[in-house]
């Protein structure tokens, strides 16, 4: 007998880190590690022979003030008025920065939505106008490119690399006016993933939890490890439960891994090519699988098939349930979104079903995602 999965949104109010508003408003290159040490220098064990050397100092005076000048303020103007009177008015702001040399900026697409011209601010209060090289809804990502030379630029580190408990450093600007502004605060957890994606909404999966402040207008900004290397993009926060009651320390960025893929994607082609399969689906828990007595511990239940879609095409059914595609499995670390993703449109991708308690493979030969 099938049984009905319904899919539980997250109970938290989550806060893109958004366009600051303005009262105008209407409605990969290498950076060296700036670490400074003390060199070649000793102390002394005090018994008269053995010394040991003094551990590296982090300076991260000297990080910002190597990268700062690589994070910019991202303008986004609306038209406005008529044909005879048109004209832009500021409608929001974010953060972006540097990536190279050509003046590629990353920021977040809901920075970009909706807006007619860009404007890209300077760590030194220069004002340039940016054209919008690419954006990407359903990652959240877009790329500005700033008319001029590029004044500095930074290099994207391993977000894979990441371990709990590391320091990291936000620049961004919050409210849109408060530019340059840096945070501090460690890596909180990783893996954390926000529902969305099934109906073409933002697939926030993977994010890197931590507890360096932001605010609306930081979102498109980077967040820094000690060796001056960009391991995230600053998104979103939580600020109070669907209770009400406050939260504090919740932000989350975007892993560089996946920027520096995207990022290279809407330079070169203006837009990202993503797999479809053509299903609705319920995200499996343990905590789901223990109420709906369910045979997976993880997984995506499947609620409905698209007719004559991949999915229908390969033998997928309603009630099905999938746990890995390909060799990736989903579990606590990979979510559904994440392993398909790692097929491109019209691969052939391995979908491991349970079906009745029984398990089969079946081969779906994946669509391109239209539209977001």
């Amino acid at each position: 007998m099938r049984k009905t999965v319904v899919l539980v949104a997250m109970a938290a109010t989550i806060v893109l880190a958004g366009c600051g508003p303005r009262k105008e408003a209407v409605p990969t290159p290498t950076l060296a590690p700036a670490v400074a040490t003390v060199a070649g220098k000793q102390d002394s064990d005090g018994g008269g022979g053995t010394t040991r050397p003094v551990l590296p100092v982090i300076d991260a005076v000297s990080i910002v003030e190597q990268v700062k000048p690589a994070v910019v303020t991202v303008v986004n103007r609306r038209m406005a008025g008529n044909v005879m009177s048109e004209q832009t008015l500021e409608a929001g702001r974010g953060t972006g920065f540097i990536i190279d040399s050509d003046g590629h900026v990353v920021t977040n697409e809901h920075v970009v939505r909706g807006g007619d011209r860009f404007q890209v601010i300077l760590a030194d209060g220069t004002v340039r106008e940016a054209e919008l090289s690419g954006a990407d809804p359903l990652s959240d990502l877009a790329v500005v490119t700033l008319q001029g030379d590029a004044p500095a630029m930074v290099a994207f580190g391993d977000s894979d690399a990441l371990r709990q408990g590391q320091p990291v450093l936000a620049i961004g600007s919050p409210l849109g006016e408060f530019t340059g502004t840096v945070t501090d605060g460690i890596v909180s957890a990783l893996n954390r993933d926000f529902p969305g994606g099934a109906r073409g909404e933002p697939a926030y999966s993977n994010l890197i939890q931590h507890n360096a402040a932001i605010n609306p207008g930081n979102s498109g900004g980077p967040l820094f490890d000690l060796d001056g290397k960009v391991i995230g993009v600053n998104t979103l926060g939580i600020q109070q439960t669907n209770d009400g009651l406050p939260a504090q320390g919740l932000f989350f960025a975007i892993p560089s891994n996946a920027v520096a893929r995207i990022a290279a994607a809407l330079i070169a082609e203006g837009r990202v090519a993503y797999p479809y399969m053509g299903i609705e689906y319920a995200t499996i828990t343990p905590e789901a699988a223990l109420l709906y007595d369910l045979p997976a511990s993880y997984g995506a239940y499947v609620q409905a098939v698209v007719p004559g879609g991949p999915a229908d095409a390969g033998g997928i059914s309603e009630g099905d349930i999938i746990t890995a595609l390909g060799d990736r499995a989903i579990n606590a670390q990979t979510t559904f979104t994440e392993a398909l993703f790692a097929f491109g449109p019209g691969e052939v991708a391995p979908v491991v079903v349970l079906r009745d308690g029984n398990e089969t493979v079946l081969e779906i030969r994946l669509d391109e995602r239209s539209g977001r």
